[in-house]
């Protein structure tokens, strides 16, 4: 009782941050040692958005964060928040994006509704909880909420334990799944015969990605399993040139009738492939040498496996998005619709409207930089500054530093504020509080 009263005094007095108080969620006293996965349905049209609960199923073992439970470092475009059913506290907090929500920006969004199915993954439960499951807008405004009670007793939730696994390998083994972040690397579109390549292909992929800051002297916090589903078919479809193949995900260029925008038409699909295998996120290596891919926040990131530029390029910059919540620096101005509105501030860390810069990267700045910074040409990766073009926006939307991973994939390294968010991340899932 002294104790809650020498907080409350604390927090009165200003001397501790509501945060800083916060009840600290211990993992053995809410959850056991399975996963929780929860598929929802996303639909709606470029006005509206309804959310569906579509399954429940277990599990054994979790491999996501066992610290940081009741928190979430970065926001995303939607929120999965897990209360304790008697008590409301909140005891695990997820953030995401979807392919949904980036649909909704498109032309196709105002004159057609359409759904997309999702899956996440949650820590099993002790006892009942409230999950709360929400979308926001480019305002950061609730759009669309769903609650719904998980009794973990319930009969209904499947338990695929015994689920036939995919066939799989470590590949990189960094240490135990309890203290690092797992990472799936899963083919697509290789069959039998193929399958040597594509776990050759894995070391390639995740050498390439850990040859740069802040991956590479933090590898010891990762572990990397290549997952071989084999295909019917090789290849990958290209609607444009009526090239359609029999695949383990069924991936596709000409996502929202762009090119070079290849993604797969079932998030749910690639979890039922991974069932029982540990993972936290997704890479998908898809056996083509069409240049092209895509990574959606806290999803996943697919890329060519044989262009010559995806290894190299490519899948670091989507493993930029769909791992490390970053935003895409370049501009063109053809949006059908603005991303990140004038009176927002972004939640990607290496985006900022100037509408609260402070909690960005302000304190990188030198002394008496000009904000915004005009671009000299010299230390293009390194010289922090507010360069004004961003998030495919060429007015109002400014980014670190001149040229960065996240802007062009011919730079070498990330810039240093997206290195410095990276490495915030990794510390977010893998360090105690």
């Amino acid at each position: 009782m002294r104790k809650y009263c020498l907080v409350l005094l604390l927090l009165f007095c200003g001397f501790l941050s509501p945060r800083a108080a916060a009840r600290v969620v211990y993992f053995n006293e809410e959850f056991t040692d399975s996963t929780l996965r929860i598929d929802y349905i996303f639909s709606g049209t470029s006005k509206t958005q309804h959310i569906a609960l579509q399954s429940l199923s277990k599990t054994k073992g979790w491999y996501g964060r066992r610290h940081h439970l009741g928190e979430q470092l970065l926001r995303g475009n939607g929120q999965l928040v897990v209360l304790d059913a008697a008590s409301k506290d909140t005891v695990y907090q997820h953030s995401f994006s979807s392919l949904f929500q980036e649909w909704q920006s498109t032309e196709e969004a105002t004159r057609l509704e359409r759904s997309f199915d999702n899956a996440f993954l949650i820590p099993y439960p002790k006892r009942p909880v409230e999950v709360v499951c929400t979308l926001t807008d480019t305002h950061n405004l609730v759009t669309s909420e769903l609650r719904h009670i998980v009794d973990p007793k319930d009969i209904l939730i499947r338990d695929r334990s015994m689920d036939l696994q995919t066939p799989w390998r470590y590949i990189w083994k960094g240490g135990d799944s309890r203290e690092c972040i797992d990472i799936a690397i899963v083919a697509e579109g290789f069959n039998e015969e193929q399958m040597p390549d594509f776990l050759a292909m894995c070391d390639t992929t995740m050498l390439a990605l850990m040859s740069h800051e802040p991956y590479r002297s933090m590898m010891h916090k990762f572990n990397f399993v290549a997952v071989m589903p084999r295909s019917v078919q090789n290849g990958v479809s290209i609607p444009r040139k009526n090239l359609w193949f029999d695949t383990a995900l069924g991936s596709h260029y000409d996502t929202f009738y762009t090119d070079r925008y290849m993604t797969i038409p079932s998030v749910g699909r690639l979890f039922d492939l991974c069932t029982g295998i540990p993972f936290e996120h997704f890479i998908i290596l898809a056996n083509t040498t069409q240049y092209g891919g895509g990574g959606i926040y806290n999803s996943y990131t697919i890329a060519s496996a044989k262009s010559p530029r995806s290894k190299l390029e490519v899948i670091v910059h989507e493993f930029g998005h769909s791992f490390g919540g970053l935003g895409d620096e370049y501009y063109y101005d053809d949006m059908y619709e603005t991303w990140y509105p004038a009176d927002t501030e972004p939640w990607e860390p290496n985006l900022t409207t100037l509408v609260d810069f402070a909690s960005k990267w302000q304190d990188l700045l030198p002394a008496g930089t000009a904000v915004p910074t005009v671009p000299d040409g010299k230390d293009l990766t390194t010289k922090v500054g507010v360069y004004e073009g961003g998030g495919y926006q060429s007015k109002g939307v400014y980014r670190p530093t001149q040229e960065c991973r996240m802007k062009v994939n011919e730079v070498k390294e990330f810039c240093p504020v997206c290195q410095r968010a990276i490495h915030r991340l990794i510390d977010f899932y893998t360090e105690k509080e």
